[in-house]
């Protein structure tokens, strides 16, 4: 791998795990993420540490959450209509959501019921196009 680099920062937006037993996950996760030194935010029903965001809920909505960065809410209605296509299924048609101001999202449930999201964030400058790292 020596003098290869590559890219993140550009396909995922983020990943939530909607889980069974919300308190276990907490502390399973406070564990790990304090060892790794990632800082994590808890609140009512849900944490988040950087990408990751964990809750509870019922029904389960599958294996995990998975979103995914569009550079336009006109990206985010094309996914949604590939993904009905494709054999995905309605979980949330595109439109604006009150999760913060300008988050333009859709949502399908893929063949083995994950929940797959596509979000712009409205207009934003990026620190950077994404993290470039390079093997040594």
């Amino acid at each position: 791998m020596t003098g290869e680099s590559f890219h993140r920062g550009r396909l995922i937006d983020h990943v939530q795990l909607v889980v069974s037993d919300y308190e276990a996950s907490r502390r399973f996760y406070a564990a790990v993420l304090e060892v790794l030194e990632i800082p994590m935010v808890s609140a009512e029903g849900y944490f988040f540490a950087d990408d990751l965001f964990v809750s509870g809920g019922s029904p389960l909505t599958g294996r995990c959450h998975l979103a995914f960065q569009a550079k336009d809410p006109a990206t985010v209605d094309a996914f949604y209509a590939a993904g009905l296509a494709a054999g995905g299924r309605d979980n949330g048609a595109p439109g604006p959501r009150d999760y913060h101001p300008n988050y333009y999202a859709a949502f399908l449930i893929d063949p083995d019921g994950n929940n797959i999201e596509a979000v712009n964030h409205g207009p934003a400058k990026r620190s950077a196009e994404s993290v470039v790292i390079e093997a040594i």
